[in-house]
């Protein structure tokens, strides 16, 4: 068995408020939930409103492919295009 694990680092701009940044993190959750059917949730940053934190996990049986969707994650979370990426970390475990 196969776990992947991703952490997305964004910048939220023209956030004045929580209400605002818990709206732009909720479309990208829903987003990357449904387009991968990975376990995606906010994970850090909580309080700060102009930078959110978001991790995911994946699993399966095969490393390459583990690998590539969690690519494919990072660059559909860049393409929405509702905050910068700052930082991405992956690591992926072998059980």
């Amino acid at each position: 068995m196969v776990v992947g694990i991703g952490i997305i680092t964004f910048r939220l701009y023209d956030t004045r408020s929580l209400k605002g940044k818990r709206k732009i993190v909720k479309a990208i959750i829903a987003r990357l939930r449904n387009s991968f059917n990975a376990s995606v949730a906010e994970v850090g940053a909580n309080d700060v409103y102009q930078k959110a934190e978001i991790g995911f996990s994946l699993a399966g049986n095969d490393r390459m492919l583990i690998n590539s969707k969690i690519d494919k994650m990072f660059n559909m979370a860049d393409e929405i295009g509702l905050a910068e990426i700052v930082d991405t970390k992956m690591e992926i475990i072998n059980l």
